[in-house]
């Protein structure tokens, strides 16, 4: 492969869901499949380890100081990450012994805040086996406030991988036009934006920001169906109650986009699986001939962006 190139891995997993351990078990598998596939950097889902709360909407999560909620809410927590205990040290190893870098949607409880508030992360692994970056959700969005705590800007940061500049951010994160101008400023044009699943969140901004940012846009999804509830999930039979009969809580829709909007991947919707694609960076440079947002066509003497980057 030329050096100008760079081979990516969308990873559409479900998790075994509210099972830190065998979610964690399942990411290692995809990295080992990846690094076999010569993938330089596979991205996963939003909260993926040990899964989205889809209990909140589910079991009426907003009535307050509800037993149950409290008591699936502590359960979470104890499945989530916690980086300083080396939860990921697996992931790490992996990512070392193959050499692909990735992305990973994690909730972080989080040591340096108490150890007992959770957070939306988004953590960047590179190819060492390094944790390089871990971004925390800016704002959760509806019923995810209920259970994640706001996070801040230390983890807004841009990697070196190949030829290009990689980076990140979770879910609706993806509207906020001045974090993704954050980016752009300090010269991403690899995009990789994490969701819990479904084409309607992928299918319209992947091409969006693909085409403002003039970069590759990978949006990757995590899959939640039904079944992927394990029988030992707290209140399932509460849960799966309020399902009904919808066949998908989460579709999938993983997708990459070129820097000119079209599809390198359309989104991929209903099925686990690891796409892959070869990436050029020279496509980045001609789009970047007519439009380049931080570059000649901004005007920083008319408007500036400040980023505070303190935990």
């Amino acid at each position: 492969m030329a050096k100008h190139q760079l081979k990516v891995g969308l990873a559409q997993i479900a998790p075994v869901w509210l099972n830190r351990d065998a979610t964690l078990d399942k990411v290692i598998s995809y990295i080992n499949e990846a690094a076999a596939q010569n993938v330089e950097l596979i991205a996963f889902g939003e909260a993926l380890v040990p899964g989205y709360p889809f209990w909140i909407a589910l079991t009426d999560g907003a009535r307050w100081d509800a037993a149950d909620q409290k008591e699936i809410h502590a359960h979470y927590m104890d499945q989530a990450v916690q980086i300083e205990a080396g939860h990921l040290n697996g992931v790490c190893a992996a990512a070392n012994k193959g050499g692909v870098a990735l992305y990973l949607g994690i909730i972080e409880r989080a040591k340096d805040r108490g150890g007992h508030s959770l957070y939306c992360t988004m953590v960047y692994i590179n190819k060492l086996g390094e944790i390089c970056s871990i971004h925390r959700k800016l704002q959760p969005t509806y019923e995810e406030r209920l259970t994640w705590s706001p996070g801040d800007g230390h983890g807004l940061r841009v990697h070196d991988l190949g030829a290009f500049t990689v980076g990140g951010l979770n879910c609706w994160e993806n509207w906020m036009p001045l974090p993704r101008a954050a980016l752009y400023g300090m010269g991403e044009d690899l995009h990789v934006a994490i969701w819990p699943g479904s084409k309607r969140n992928t299918h319209d901004i992947t091409r969006h920001m693909a085409k403002e940012g003039r970069s590759f846009v990978m949006s990757v999804s995590s899959l939640m169906r039904p079944a992927d509830f394990p029988k030992s999930t707290p209140y399932l039979h509460e849960i799966n109650e309020g399902i009904g009969n919808v066949e998908y809580l989460a579709d999938g829709g993983s997708c990459l986009s070129g820097p000119n909007g079209e599809w390198v991947i359309e989104p991929q919707v209903g099925e686990e699986g690891l796409y892959t694609a070869v990436i050029d960076h020279a496509r980045v440079r001609e789009e970047r001939q007519n439009f380049d947002p931080v570059g000649h066509y901004s005007r920083p003497d008319v408007t500036k962006l400040v980023v505070d980057r303190r935990r």
